[in-house]
């Protein structure tokens, strides 16, 4: 069995994205790729969205959808309503799977993320993280709330950062989760 196709299709509507040492595309695409294999999801072809945006229009975004005026790291918009407690399952359940299949034969459209990057350059910088590997975590993270995923009461939370940190481990990258624990 192969695993799931995934596509990222990502804006750099802020020009810093560019300037980058790496591509921001690909570390976004191996960000949701992992959170695929962390979600157990094993079949099917999806699409991510994304947009590589700044302080400024993610302070306007979180604004617009969440009620908080301030820049956050990333944010994500689910196509689907995939949460366990949507479904009734106990916290700490895992979500449903996303289809594997578009009636049209078409991949599946998981949802929409965005990053703004003073934010995840300020928290990579403050970990002693390199940019990179601070951007495929949040978008392994963000991934992972398009899969239903979320960090609203303990038992969640112990799940989706478990999940996260197994996938940052194994890619090897160091646990995103360990400093935290730490202090």
């Amino acid at each position: 069995m192969t695993g799931p196709a995934l596509s990222v299709e990502l804006i750099a509507e802020a020009p810093g994205w560019a300037a980058l040492d790496f591509d921001p595309a690909e570390a976004v695409e191996q960000g949701a790729r992992m959170a695929l294999e962390a979600a157990g999801v094993a079949r099917g072809a999806y699409v991510v969205g994304a947009l590589a945006a700044d302080d400024a229009r993610m302070a306007q975004l979180n604004a617009e959808h969440r009620g908080k005026p301030a820049p956050t790291n990333v944010l994500s918009w689910p196509a689907f309503a995939l949460s366990a407690a949507e479904r009734g399952l106990a916290p700490g359940a895992r979500p449903a799977p996303p289809p594997e299949a578009d009636p049209f034969g078409e991949p599946v459209e998981l949802g929409d993320l965005a990053f703004a990057l003073e934010t995840v350059a300020r928290e990579a910088e403050a970990r002693g993280l390199s940019l990179r590997a601070h951007l495929v975590h949040l978008a392994l993270h963000g991934t992972l709330h398009l899969l239903g995923y979320d960090h609203e009461t303990e038992p969640d939370a112990a799940l989706m950062e478990g999940l996260e940190s197994a996938a940052m481990r194994k890619a090897g990258f160091d646990d995103p989760y360990a400093q935290e624990a730490a202090s």
